[in-house]
């Protein structure tokens, strides 16, 4: 017997260890969930890299999503302090630096080495997630979405062969920031032809304007915008 929206909300309430059974949704062995450049370098915790309000609070969401897909993959900026993106006092933030894969500068954040780098707390270790990425390595890289190295989107990390590889159709993305690599790897997703649900609950955002204007360009592409726990477990149960 089907079991009512109400019971299975008390159940995925308790903590993990108390659960008896996973919702199990019809889609779980074909989908994923991608947890996109969850780092510290993105929170108030590294004020000084890219902080993004509360960025440090969405480990719970992103490992409640995660419950219901078969896979979990995950993706780090990889920075070296060498960048030519990096800002100064007098090339700031946002100007423009024009090189192939470098579109403007931006603070130095995700520094590998440093907690910048670091996953946020809460989240798995980086050995165990299902497949993973490192992206804008090279000093005169600086890709935001996870399925590409470059700006162009021609030299793949690999995700998306893996995920096909997997028998993967569905992904449900969450992570840092909303506006930008949360944004871009969506619409890269969609574009390689997978179905993206987008967890609001488990993203956060750089500003409201972007963050209003890369919504509605993720819906206009056919993403599913998922507000909250109780719609992710109508969508499920369905």
């Amino acid at each position: 017997m089907k079991r009512s929206n109400e019971t299975m909300t008390d159940e995925l309430q308790q903590p993990l260890s108390k659960k008896s059974k996973i919702v199990q949704w019809s889609k779980y062995d074909t989908s994923a969930s991608f947890d996109v450049d969850c780092q510290k370098g993105f929170t108030p915790i590294c004020s000084d890299e890219l902080p993004v309000q509360e960025g440090h609070l969405i480990a719970d969401p992103l490992n409640y999503a995660a419950q219901f897909t078969k896979y979990r993959v995950g993706s780090k900026d990889a920075h070296c302090r060498e960048a030519i993106w990096t800002a100064t006092p007098d090339k700031p933030q946002f100007s423009e630096v024009g090189a192939p894969n470098v579109d403007i500068r931006w603070n130095q954040h995700c520094i590998m080495g440093t907690p910048g780098a670091e996953l946020i707390d809460g989240l798995p270790s980086v050995t165990d997630y299902d497949f993973f990425v490192w992206k804008g390595i090279e000093p005169d890289m600086h890709p935001y979405g996870a399925c590409f190295h470059d700006l162009s989107n021609t030299k793949s990390t690999g995700v998306i062969e893996w995920l096909r590889a997997s028998g993967v159709n569905t992904v449900v993305c969450g992570g840092l920031a909303t506006d930008y690599c949360v944004k871009n790897t969506v619409l890269q997703l969609v574009d390689a032809g997978f179905e993206v649900l987008l967890y609001l609950p488990g993203c956060r955002g750089i500003a409201s304007d972007t963050c209003e204007s890369a919504l509605k360009e993720m819906g206009d592409k056919g993403v599913t915008l998922v507000q909250s726990k109780e719609e992710l477990i109508s969508i499920v149960s369905n």
